[in-house]
């Protein structure tokens, strides 16, 4: 008797974790394209690993693409959601925006119809804050920070304040490029991010 309740408890669990196991969806640029590395190195393929060692069974699709924009996003995210149905989208989307100087407003416009068509199609929304170097200038780079935090509250979504925390500025944790993290630093992205994703899953 004790066997059958033992056996039928595991069933039980098994069937619970297969139920919960859902698509995570990554909507980002090079950084989370992990450019200049082997995309093993990256911190997105940290986040599977951890979400196995922590028994998700969540699969991850990585629809990230170096030299993105916001604007590109939102052209691709349509698709993507048809196709891939997540049950949370990751948006890591803005830095090449800032660094070609394009105007914060329309960054802002097309982050929120992003978060919207997210939520429209049943996906939660986690939001990956970027900031700027400091020779944008002030007005600039306080207008570009200022986006996420606006949507943020604005739209009741989930957000890592900035991704780069503890990596930006530091240049012993970047590439030669001085825009890119190195491999040394992709650990440093996932602890950014996860205490906030962990709950979304």
């Amino acid at each position: 008797m004790r066997v059958w309740f033992l056996s039928a408890g595991l069933a039980l669990m098994c069937m619970a974790q297969n139920a919960a196991a859902g698509t995570v969806l990554i909507v980002g640029d090079s950084i989370s394209a992990a450019f200049g590395l082997d995309t093993r190195q990256g911190w997105v393929a940290l986040l599977e690993q951890r979400l196995k060692s922590e028994g998700f069974n969540d699969k991850v699709i990585n629809a990230s693409i170096s030299g993105d924009t916001s604007a590109g996003g939102q052209a691709r995210l349509p698709a993507l959601l048809a196709e891939h149905k997540p049950e949370l989208v990751i948006l890591e989307l803005g830095g090449n925006d800032g660094l070609r100087g394009q105007l914060p407003t329309q960054l802002q416009q097309n982050l929120a119809s992003m978060i919207d068509s997210s939520r429209a199609s049943g996906a939660k929304v986690l939001l990956l804050g970027m900031q700027l170097p400091p020779n944008y200038g002030v007005r600039y780079t306080k207008a570009f920070a200022e986006v996420y935090s606006t949507l943020a509250n604005e739209k009741n979504v989930a957000l890592v304040p900035f991704f780069l925390q503890g990596v930006g500025g530091h240049p012993e944790l970047m590439q030669a490029d001085g825009i890119h993290p190195a491999a040394s630093a992709q650990g440093q992205l996932l602890e950014n991010v996860w205490p906030t994703l962990k709950p979304l899953l």
